[in-house]
């Protein structure tokens, strides 16, 4: 009724995910003030065109304060 599975040629990566090493990586090299600064001013451009663009956009989602209708000559029957 269930089918075994078939053995795994490579047990090895099985046997993978339990393996632990005792070699710790190196420490990550700090970023030099060139890069930190580099990083920020991308952060700030991404902001400024964010706003800006919320900015530029505010006028065209906004309703009109007037509700006057504007009929055309035509539908008066001129």
């Amino acid at each position: 009724m269930f089918r075994r599975r078939e053995p795994v040629p490579f047990a090895f990566l099985a046997e993978a995910e339990s393996f632990r090493s005792n070699v710790t990586p190196p420490p990550r090299p700090r970023a030099s003030y060139g890069e930190i600064a580099g990083r920020l001013l991308l952060g700030l451009t991404i902001v400024a065109g964010l706003v800006g663009a919320l900015i530029v956009g505010m006028p065209s989602m906004s309703t009109p304060s007037s509700t006057t209708t504007q009929q055309s000559q035509a539908s008066q029957g001129h």
